[in-house]
């Protein structure tokens, strides 16, 4: 019996031993809560609501970005000339202007290329190499970049076209991760691709991230930027922004949030159009683009007969030789921008014939200094004091504030500053 007992505990005692060993290791929760403790750098998430008039936010339909506002900084901001999307999308993530980052309008000629237009669908890197955006400059850095949509960056920036196959490109760089832009994919979608980026381990978390919506633009083209449904739009993609700010917040993840717009939007209307055959033969010019703006090519051997025609005054818009456009526009250099430009008052549309039913919506490419023009800024983060409002700024200017938060050197080259928000930007030790 005793030996028995004797070989009972010493098999008891083996057994103990044994679990102690093999002691399961902590559950996955503990471990992932674990890691999400661990403090993360702050990335920094440049989002454009496209068509985001800068008053819009006066609507009380905005609550997300309302609260943002009250803890961040925000701003009345100029677009460039001509206040349009795609000129605008490039300015932001280069610094220049579009005469010289050669974006100068969405749709476009070059004559070192005969025959072929530019539209918003154009991919080759040939339309877009004349100035680099940030996430090239970012990647060549070693900064990880993403891009949730923006114009351009599904394009392979420095690459070349090959000659034998018109949709092949040669070299080129984008962005680490990037989504070819589709419509259809919901505001909804598009926040939760940026979320699983940022859940990804830190090697191969974006540091830079961009996010584009498109909605309220859509809406303020079919409806006009007074419609409720526009407003509705508005209210939706601000819900976007709350998710977003919700997700961040569930990660851990800080962030500074750059939210901008393009350009604003004009109610139109068809009791408001400048009928262009009424006002010149059209034997004389071809129209390469029409609406809050029109640009056009004389035909052969018609420009003197084209330029007494525009140069008459007219009502509602006005007309220049692109040698003549006002300095203040900064437009007018660059090869593709064509031989002449009228640009209509804000509200009026330039059409090549008077419509021939009645419409009212809204548009963009007027002035870019008018006060429907005028663009949303938002900025908050551990970056950004609180509670601030700047003065106006042009939208060059982002582009060097991007670089600052990314701890990038600025570039002497562009047309943007960073003097802006020197008194808003606090200093990288005390964030």
């Amino acid at each position: 019996m005793i030996r028995l007992r004797a070989m009972l505990a010493a098999l008891l005692a083996i057994g103990l031993s044994g679990c102690i060993v093999a002691a399961p290791p902590p559950p996955l929760p503990a471990l992932l809560a674990s890691a999400e403790a661990t403090p993360k750098p702050p990335v920094t998430i440049l989002v454009s609501i496209d068509g985001f008039r800068a008053d819009y936010m006066a609507r009380g339909v905005t609550p997300r970005l309302a609260a943002l506002a009250a803890a961040g900084v925000t701003a009345p901001m100029a677009p460039s000339f001509p206040s349009k999307t795609f000129p605008n999308h490039w300015t932001l993530v280069t610094g220049e202007v579009p005469d010289r980052h050669g974006i100068v309008a969405n749709k476009m000629e070059d004559p070192a290329r005969p025959g072929e237009t530019f539209t918003m669908a154009s991919d080759d890197p040939f339309w877009w190499n004349a100035a680099s955006p940030i996430w090239v400059d970012a990647e060549k850095a070693g900064i990880r970049t993403a891009t949730m949509f923006w114009p351009g960056a599904n394009v392979a920036w420095g690459g070349t076209r090959a000659a034998d196959w018109p949709h092949a490109i040669t070299g080129g760089t984008r962005p680490e991760d990037w989504q070819q832009f589709n419509q259809v994919v919901s505001g909804e979608q598009r926040v939760n691709a940026v979320l699983d980026w940022l859940r990804r381990p830190a090697a191969i978390r974006p540091k830079f991230v961009t996010l584009y919506f498109d909605t309220v633009d859509t809406a303020g083209h079919l409806y006009g930027p007074d419609d409720a449904r526009t407003n509705a739009a508005i209210a939706d993609v601000d819900a976007r922004i709350g998710m977003l700010v919700d997700g961040l917040k569930a990660l851990r993840q800080p962030a500074n949030l750059v939210i901008v717009a393009d350009h604003g939007m004009a109610a139109t209307s068809s009791d408001r159009v400048v009928a262009l055959d009424k006002l010149a033969d059209p034997k004389l010019y071809r129209v390469v683009e029409s609406g809050p703006y029109a640009s056009f090519e004389p035909t052969e051997g018609n420009d003197a007969a084209l330029a007494k025609a525009l140069l008459r005054p007219h009502d509602h818009m006005q007309c220049w030789p692109k040698a003549e456009i006002p300095a203040r526009f900064h437009y007018g250099a660059n090869r593709r921008v064509p031989p002449w430009l009228c640009l209509a008052e804000t509200g009026w549309l330039i059409q090549p014939t008077a419509p021939t039913a009645p419409f009212t919506g809204g548009n963009h490419g007027y002035d870019n200094a008018a006060p429907e023009m005028a663009a949303l800024f938002l900025a908050h983060g551990p970056a950004f004091a609180r509670g601030r409002t700047l003065p106006g700024f042009a939208n060059v200017d982002v582009e060097p504030l991007l670089r600052d938060l990314l701890g990038m050197p600025l570039d002497p080259e562009v047309d943007g500053t960073d003097a802006p928000f020197k008194p808003i930007l606090i200093p990288v030790e005390e964030r």
